[in-house]
């Protein structure tokens, strides 16, 4: 990695990823551990190779490991075991502008982050140590109220905002007490605690954590531009504890040299009541009648990913919608109007009318049947018993001459109902 500082500009590529990320959930691509929530390897390798820039560091993931942990604190998705799916309001948020969707996810990390930021700075030992931290909402809460003291489009020195916070009471204070600092240190529990004077300086321990909001999650939601070098060497503070000069870091963070709120920012931090988003450049896709789409522009991750789960990919920058493609990509759990939205979004030139023919066959032979869910099947002696058994159809339903189909949740209804005709429910027969 080089050494030079680099600067940046986060809030369109944020915008892009959010899409790109739900993408890939609701491709079933994105997998996380269902005891700490924390994105497996593989998939942090995943999102880094679809994130639009890139992550922030080529060998150190930041917004790869943030983006799944942000969905699932917004409630945007959910595990179901370890693979992490798209909520309905997920769903939901992929038809909505993306920089409100942003703006919810900011405000509920706030309250609702899966984990607590600072357990990302490693370096720091004891973290785990009962009644050692704080709680981790007010600090994140202190590190959110900084932010909006910053300026809109102006650079501000992350020491400078260090000093604002400690001078203004947005301190995120970090240990319990005097005594919780002791049992923190950085090699050795004893010589190297942090509790001795001079060795647990506000940059070490409130200021990483400052740094982990900030750059893991502000940053990678688009709410501030980053001018920022290679972490080792970057910061010296920690040298002088026991076992500190044997560190390149203290924190993958310890690069982060300043911050510039964007319009993004702004808005998600409450200082403008709307975003107002970037002119719409060239729109990249054309529909041919053939229902060919063909990518005559510049195709960002999060389209392609939609266009792969709508349609066949058969060249490079070709995709050929079918009935096929459309039924498929519904059984998946995917809107076809969705589909037939992203295509008009993206295209200078009508849909032609071979497309919504399709769309609307393919929505009509969906709409044919209607899931019911589980039921428990009872098979009667003869049709009338079926039909004095079946008379109640708010409980139960006959099927065919001789069964009736009664849904788990009417089941106890379905009992008293037997009782009261001189009947009694089957026992269930166990095969060997």
């Amino acid at each position: 990695m080089d050494p030079e500082e680099r600067v940046r500009f986060t809030e369109q590529e944020a915008l892009a990823n959010l899409r790109t990320v739900l993408e890939l959930c609701a491709a079933g691509e994105v997998r996380c551990s269902d005891k700490t929530k924390r994105p497996s390897a593989a998939t942090i390798r995943t999102i880094t190779a679809h994130l639009a820039q890139g992550d922030f560091y080529d060998d150190e993931p930041i917004a790869a490991f943030a983006w799944p942990l942000l969905l699932q604190a917004g409630g945007l998705a959910a595990l179901d075991g370890t693979r992490l799916r798209l909520t309905p309001k997920g769903r939901a948020a992929l038809g909505k502008p993306p920089a409100e969707v942003i703006r919810g996810l900011w405000q509920r990390w706030l309250t609702h982050a899966v984990i607590d930021e600072f357990s990302r700075v490693e370096q720091i030992k004891g973290q785990r140590v009962p009644n050692v931290l704080t709680a981790a909402k007010p600090r994140r809460q202190s590190v959110a109220k900084a932010l909006a003291t910053c300026p809109q489009d102006k650079w501000v020195d992350v020491d400078t905002l260090f000093t604002t916070m400690r001078r203004g009471n947005m301190s995120p204070t970090i240990a319990r007490n005097d005594r919780a600092l002791w049992r923190l240190y950085l090699v050795d529990p004893e010589y190297g605690s942090l509790g001795y004077d001079g060795h647990h300086d506000w940059e070490l321990l409130e200021g990483r954590y400052t740094l982990a909001v900030l750059f893991e999650y502000a940053g990678t939601l688009g709410l501030i531009d980053l001018d920022y070098v290679d972490a080792a060497g970057a910061r010296d503070d920690y040298v002088d504890n026991w076992g500190g000069d044997d560190l390149e870091a203290l924190s993958r963070y310890d690069g982060l040299v300043a911050i510039r709120l964007t319009a993004l920012g702004a808005h998600a931090v409450g200082l403008t009541d709307a975003y107002r988003p970037a002119a719409i450049g060239t729109r990249p896709l054309k529909v041919l009648p053939n229902l060919d789409v063909v990518a005559v522009g510049e195709v960002g991750a999060a389209d392609r990913l939609v266009l792969s789960a709508y349609a066949e990919r058969t060249a490079d920058r070709v995709w050929a919608v079918s009935a096929g493609s459309l039924l498929s990509a519904l059984d998946s759990g995917r809107d076809l109007d969705e589909f037939v939205a992203f295509l008009g979004e993206r295209t200078d030139h009508e849909l032609p009318a071979a497309l919504r023919t399709v769309a609307e066959d393919v929505r009509r032979r969906s709409g044919q049947l209607v899931d019911l869910g589980l039921v428990r099947v009872i098979e009667c002696a003869d049709a009338a018993t079926a039909a004095l058994l079946g008379r109640d159809r708010a409980v139960c339903r006959v099927i065919g001459d001789r069964h009736i189909a009664v849904r788990p949740d009417q089941e106890p209804k379905f009992r008293k109902a037997l009782l009261k005709l001189g009947y009694v429910m089957p026992s269930r027969e166990v095969s060997g």
